[in-house]
């Protein structure tokens, strides 16, 4: 298909001339008092997430002119070409459809989707994957002989499932602990292997090609460790997520789950990387996930651009980062279970569009992605708030409250919800003193996302909005938002590295890496 780069635009040129006349100088609290209608115009409600976007430095004009952005890039028929299950993943080959992983089955969808007739028969395996996982999760929840379990991945193998399962304590199922192991370091699987008896315990190797260096690395410690221990039943202990049926096979693994080539690492706890949520939450509890999941993914698709939220946040993100110039957005969650999100939200954000050349190969005259961090709050305050409210560089905040809490302490709920509103009033308003050391310059940006509890369908629903959020910034932006090359350098020289580290032979290498090398020699 044909795509428009943001830059190539009128719309572009006009924003930044809007910028230039008004944006720049934009101050919210003004806008508050010019227009009391404010809240009501830069807020909205999406399946499961209410967004209050009043706060940020934007009024109807440039949010106008952003929207003109959006229409001149295409990117209506950009998201279509995604929901039809077109190749947008053109450096791959590959389509993106991990949207269809919790899409319904036809039979059961009121009015079928035209472009689901290109894609029933790939839908129709993911039913019977996810038929045939949820049975395994909920054996392995009848099975009081299993109290742990062990998943071994990396990046969204395990980014993923962790910060679900975390994020969804409340309805883990009593008697089963979830660890996650992802780093190669091998201090993290020792203190996991610790707290765990071999005959109590399954192992859930995540890895597409059961070749990942780090989750096999890790894999094959768990299981030297397993049968150590006097472990035998490789079968019942060890299960794999993955495509390579043979390589499972011949570590010992009779079971086994796959997924396809068009979903991507950081899009893949729908799947059957999902596993551990499953076994946590339950079959029920699992496709109430996906259903809030496809609830955000029909408004994404369906809502008009001036109303759909994932569009309003991603051109808000376009806005700040190549007008504003604001290199990073702060996520701060007002809810302890969600202390993972943000790391979860890093991967999703810089791995997806941390890109310097276009769909094309060109390099891009203009920043993308954002640098995405944060900590839940009330902690974060007591870290680095400090530096948002005063510091010299201006970040965006993105708050997230639940309503309603699923504990009875009372008094603490209460406080939480009132820390997050006054961290955000804080941030607008500001506060004047002469002596300069307790001025507060006020006039920083932030959204509030507010769920009524947080529950498998409402999580759901909010990873999907930060899916379609990314998907909307960086195919403004004309990139290819779904290939991650830059993850690979590394990792091959890495295992060069290791040869080099073993054997001694430093040569032909650049002078910092051989003195590295020959220290780290020295000291092992």
């Amino acid at each position: 298909m044909n795509r428009t780069r943001c830059d190539q635009t009128p719309a572009w040129g006009a924003l930044q001339s809007a910028f230039d006349a008004t944006g720049r100088a934009f101050d919210v609290r003004t806008a508050f008092a010019a227009d009391p209608q404010r809240f009501e115009v830069f807020s909205q409600s999406a399946p499961y997430v209410f967004a209050d976007l009043s706060k940020n430095r934007i009024d109807g004009a440039t949010e106008a002119l952003l929207l003109a952005l959006a229409q001149q890039t295409g990117l209506a028929a950009h998201r279509d070409a995604m929901f039809a299950g077109d190749k947008i993943n053109t450096t791959e080959d590959r389509q993106v459809m991990h949207w269809l992983l919790r899409n319904p089955p036809l039979a059961l969808m009121n009015k079928a989707q035209p472009a689901l007739q290109n894609v029933a028969s790939e839908l129709s395996a993911v039913h019977t994957t996810l038929d045939a996982m949820l049975a395994y999760a909920e054996t392995v929840r009848a099975d009081d002989g299993i109290t742990d379990v062990v998943n071994i991945g990396i990046g969204g193998s395990d980014l993923g499932p962790q910060m679900a399962v975390l994020a969804l304590d409340e309805f883990v199922l009593p008697g089963k602990r979830f660890h996650f192991v992802s780093n190669v370091d091998g201090h993290e699987l020792a203190a996991v292997l610790r707290r765990v008896k071999p005959e109590h315990t399954l192992f859930l190797v995540a890895s597409k090609t059961f070749t990942t260096i780090e989750t096999m690395t890790n894999a094959h410690s768990a299981k030297a460790w397993f049968e150590a221990q006097g472990g035998t039943d490789i079968a019942r202990h060890f299960a794999a997520l993955t495509t390579n049926v043979a390589a499972a096979n011949a570590f010992g693994i009779s079971t086994t789950f796959g997924f396809w080539d068009w979903v991507g690492g950081r899009y893949s706890v729908w799947s059957a990387i999902g596993l551990p949520l499953a076994i946590a939450i339950g079959a029920q509890g699992f496709r109430d996930f996906l259903a809030g999941a496809h609830d955000m993914d029909e408004h994404f698709r369906t809502a008009p651009l001036a109303q759909n939220l994932p569009v309003r946040l991603g051109l808000l993100d376009v806005w700040y980062r190549n007008f504003h110039g604001f290199t990073s957005r702060s996520v701060a969650p007002y809810h302890a279970a969600l202390k993972r999100y943000p790391a979860y939200l890093q991967q999703l954000e810089m791995e997806s569009n941390g890109k310097r050349v276009d769909a094309h190969g060109q390099a891009l005259p203009f920043a993308t992605s954002l640098v995405v961090w944060g900590e839940p709050g009330t902690n974060g305050q007591h870290a680095y708030f400090q530096m948002l409210h005063q510091g010299t560089d201006v970040v965006p905040v993105e708050f997230v409250a639940v309503k309603t809490p699923k504990h009875s302490l009372p008094g603490h709920h209460t406080l939480l919800l009132a820390n997050a509103v006054a961290q955000a009033q804080a941030l607008l308003l500001g506060k004047a003193d002469d002596g300069g050391h307790k001025h507060f310059t006020g006039n920083r940006p932030s959204t509030f996302l507010l769920l009524d509890d947080l529950s498998p369908a409402s999580l759901g629903a909010l990873i999907a909005l930060q899916e379609h959020r990314v998907f909307v910034s960086g195919s403004v932006w004309g990139i290819n938002s779904f290939d991650q090359w830059g993850v690979e350098l590394g990792k091959v020289l890495a295992k060069e590295v290791d040869v080099r580290l073993d054997s001694g032979d430093f040569s032909a290498l650049d002078g910092s890496t051989a003195g590295l090398l020959a220290r780290l020699r020295q000291v092992r």
